[in-house]
């Protein structure tokens, strides 16, 4: 039985990766798992899987917690200390599946622990790649990819040797906003831009879907995961989502991983390879879809695309700079604070200063949560300051 730890329990990809655990219980069981301030949901979770550890992320959730559990309640743990607690408790596997940069420390601690990774936090690899898989490497543990793009990858290129690769395209569904015009894009409302036409999402990310700044960062995280220089990683826009991510080899030939967009598939595959799990998901019906469309993506509507490469071809830690003034950004704009197109220009202007400023390679974690700080104050500061 394989013993998993989940950091981000209460959010998309962890109560996803339970119900795959809830089929397949003499192959599962979850000892440690980490929430954010969802303790409802906490919970109940608690008692379905029984953890031995669980963070939460303040004392008065803990309180919570004490308070619903009574003589149930597992070994508690608190913020990101509890964060880095779950994630070196003793495992087989931790599934990384925050949101954000606050999923870096316990994730590298979970490395460093000796602790394998389904990585389905991105922001991983996009704030700290190079620095990140250099500590993979020493501790040799594996890492395993979660999101939908890279487990796509990752399958096409099973069994493929890595100099008859020519590039990487990843897929995007192009998001809701895909068809419309630049102006209606500039006047777009929360609630449009969280209207996802396939995937159910976070809001966080749903958001980035619209900006296309989710895919920006995976192709940073693409780029550390598959050790593959960014101008051999290219992007298609795939409204149907059906095509998760394909690999073109040397000899023109392409490999395509196909699905129905549901992210059990992708998480069991991480919980269980390399062997296949049965899980209980929709099944593809070419027959029934029956038309694929691909069209490029618009870099002038959706300029956060570009930035990608930007933060690539800048110092290392441009990446991290770039996602953290994405993390202000999008929460301006779902507090209200900022019209849509602002994301993109913060995110924008802030990588540019860093990039103009900047030198040298972080050598700790504690270079790479530095750059992330400077570039938070950054974006509030444009944010606060107006147009």
């Amino acid at each position: 039985m394989k013993r998993l730890s989940l950091l981000g329990s209460t959010g998309s990809i962890g109560t996803q990766t339970l119900e795959v655990v809830a089929e397949f219980p003499d192959r599962f069981r979850v000892v440690a798992m980490a929430a954010g301030r969802n303790v409802a949901v906490l919970t109940e979770q608690v008692r379905a899987f029984r953890p031995e550890v669980v963070s939460v992320a303040t004392e008065e959730g803990a309180r919570e917690l004490r308070e619903r559990l009574g003589d149930e309640t597992p070994e508690l743990a608190i913020g990101a200390p509890g964060l880095v607690t779950v994630a070196e408790h003793p495992s087989d596997l931790v599934v990384a599946g925050l949101v954000g940069a606050v999923g870096l420390p316990p994730t590298l601690a979970a490395v460093r622990a000796g602790r394998d990774i389904a990585l389905a936090n991105k922001e991983v690899l996009v704030m700290a790649g190079a620095f990140f898989q250099r500590e993979v490497k020493v501790h040799g543990v594996s890492l395993l990819p979660v999101d939908s793009e890279h487990s796509a990858i990752f399958q096409a290129l099973s069994g493929q040797r890595p100099e008859d690769v020519e590039r990487l395209v990843l897929t995007a569904s192009g998001g809701p906003f895909r068809t419309w015009s630049a102006e209606r894009i500039a006047k777009a409302r929360i609630e449009q831009a969280l209207a996802h036409p396939n995937w159910d999402m976070g809001p966080k990310i749903t958001i980035d879907s619209a900006t296309l700044m989710n895919k920006a960062l995976e192709v940073v995280e693409a780029r550390w995961l598959f050790d593959v220089a960014p101008e051999r990683i290219a992007v298609v826009v795939h409204p149907q989502s059906i095509v998760h991510s394909l690999v073109e080899y040397v000899d023109g030939s392409v490999i395509a991983q196909l699905g129905m967009p549901d992210m059990k598939g992708p998480i069991a595959l991480a919980l269980s390879h390399p062997q296949r799990l049965p899980v209980t998901t929709p099944r593809l019906d070419l027959a029934a879809v029956g038309q694929l469309d691909f069209e490029a993506p618009d870099t002038k509507r959706f300029p956060c695309l570009d930035l990608a490469w930007r933060s690539l071809a800048g110092p290392e830690t441009a990446p991290a700079v770039v996602n953290a003034a994405n993390e202000v950004s999008v929460a301006a704009f779902l507090a209200g604070e900022i019209p849509f197109p602002r994301i993109a220009e913060v995110n924008a202007r802030v990588l540019g200063a860093h990039i103009a400023s900047a030198d040298g390679a972080p050598s700790s974690l504690e270079d790479v949560l530095a750059a992330d700080a400077s570039a938070r104050q950054a974006a509030r500061a444009l944010i606060e300051g107006g147009p």
